[in-house]
């Protein structure tokens, strides 16, 4: 239920944001505003100066007289503004039976033109910029002081690649790292489904791991096998009567040993308690200075009441950054994350990252989205803004149906051809679009399905 929650919440923020930004483009060149809604399909309910609040469908024949119909719809996966004179993805052209109207789309000169249609995809960059902005501004940066591998999965893509732990990692593609962020940036974003060399110190002589380039690729997100020294598992919480509070489990433990092997993944844990239903399981844990002995037992579900997560316990370094400076680190957020999605569609293209390991649809978003909630207000923010920033990445390809398409039939129509493309020619434009983007939609939802 949180899943579907906070979708409706992300794509309700996501969606406003960017119709906005067209609506009030609209209205600020003098173009009529028809419809503003949130979803597709059937009008639930919604509200304008000549009607009021109703519910329902307006009559076919309804004249909103230049008044705004405020609505939301049946379908909460996107939304839309129908601006008068506009072949958009209504499909409504009982507009082209008349002469132009001053307030209409299609009377206007081509730059006010340009504005609107791109004022939408101008908004989710102003919201991602705004976040990354606050985020630098406000929150210092944290970077894990070590290249030390501490953790390494038996059988995973790190230990395939013959990473071992205690190897400090002095290089990777030639490029020194001093910060395990370095480290995860290099293995598993930028260098992603590409070749990776990496110089490691083992037991104080240089060696030098060669990783194939698509190792890491069919993980791409699900990186937890390899974790630097110093990672450990916390427990975030402790639900009241559960197994865990009978224990003695607190909020803050780090859980340094269960049932007699030490602990460094989460995923380890919950399946090492999973496993062992109504069994009495001994833990270690670290309780500030303090190193603490208890037993737990699992219930029938294999469950013990708690949330659990990752801690850093090694040493860390932190930057601040001014208000100037923030705002830059912004525009720079803004270009690295655009640079890196180009480069992932490229890899994904070339068949280097597979295509649900780059991609989601409305299941991931909602997985991601509730995640992200979980972890904290200000990770769910940063979620959005990154999702903000795809959605306006994505909305200006030249593709029918999207702004970019509708930017390219604009340009066209005024600087190529000086004269309006035959509306016939425009309509099946957008349903030929409308139908590759829903068969394209339904197999991103399917490689949702089939990754859970």
């Amino acid at each position: 239920m949180s899943y579907i929650i906070y979708f409706i919440i992300t794509i309700g923020v996501l969606v406003f944001v960017h119709e906005f930004g067209h609506f009030a483009a609209a209205k600020l060149t003098g173009m009529r505003v028809d419809v503003f809604a949130i979803g597709f399909g059937k009008r639930l309910f919604g509200w304008n100066k000549l009607t009021g609040f109703t519910f329902g469908d307006l009559p076919a024949d309804f004249d909103g007289q230049g008044n705004t119909d405020y609505r939301l719809c049946l379908l909460p996966l996107g939304g839309y503004v129908k601006i008068a004179g506009m072949v958009d993805e209504s499909m409504d052209v009982k507009f082209a039976d008349k002469d132009p109207e001053p307030y209409e789309f299609r009377a206007r000169p081509v730059y006010q033109k340009v504005i609107v249609i791109t004022a939408g995809v101008f908004m989710n960059l102003l919201l991602a910029f705004l976040v990354f902005w606050a985020i630098n501004y406000t929150q210092p940066k944290q970077f894990i002081k070590t290249t030390t591998v501490g953790y390494v999965e038996e059988n995973s893509p790190a230990d395939k690649a013959g990473f071992k732990v205690d190897d400090k990692i002095l290089s990777i593609n030639r490029q020194p790292v001093n910060y395990w962020e370095d480290v995860y940036s290099e293995i598993f974003i930028d260098n992603i489904g590409e070749k990776i060399d990496v110089v490691v110190l083992r037991e104080g002589q240089k060696q030098e791991l060669q990783i194939p380039r698509n190792l890491f690729s069919q993980d791409f997100g699900k990186n937890m096998y390899l974790m630097p020294k110093g990672q450990n598992v916390i427990i975030d919480s402790v639900i009241n009567d559960s197994p865990a509070q009978a224990a003695g489990m607190k909020s803050g433990d780090i859980v340094l040993n269960l049932a007699g092997k030490s602990i460094y993944n989460s995923t380890d844990a919950i399946d090492l308690i999973s496993s062992n239903k109504n069994k009495n399981l001994p833990v270690q844990v670290k309780r500030e200075d303090d190193t603490v002995n208890l037993a737990v037992t699992p219930n029938a579900e294999g469950k013990i009441g708690v949330s659990i997560g990752h801690a850093y316990t090694g040493e860390v370094d932190y930057k601040s950054m001014g208000l100037f400076e923030a705002a830059w680190g912004g525009f720079t957020d803004i270009g690295k994350y655009t640079a890196l999605t180009f480069s992932m569609i490229k890899k994904v293209i070339y068949g280097n990252v597979e295509f649900s390991s780059a991609f989601g649809g409305p299941v991931k978003i909602a997985q991601f989205a509730a995640k992200s909630a979980d972890t904290g207000f200000m990770a769910f923010v940063f979620f959005l803004a990154m999702l903000s920033l795809s959605l306006a990445i994505i909305n200006i390809l030249p593709f029918p149906v999207l702004d970019g398409g509708h930017l390219v039939i604009i340009l066209i129509e005024g600087w190529i051809l000086q004269r309006e493309i035959p509306l016939k020619v425009k309509v099946a434009i957008q349903n030929t679009g409308f139908v590759i983007l829903l068969l394209f939609m339904a197999f991103i939802i399917y490689n949702d399905i089939i990754s859970l």
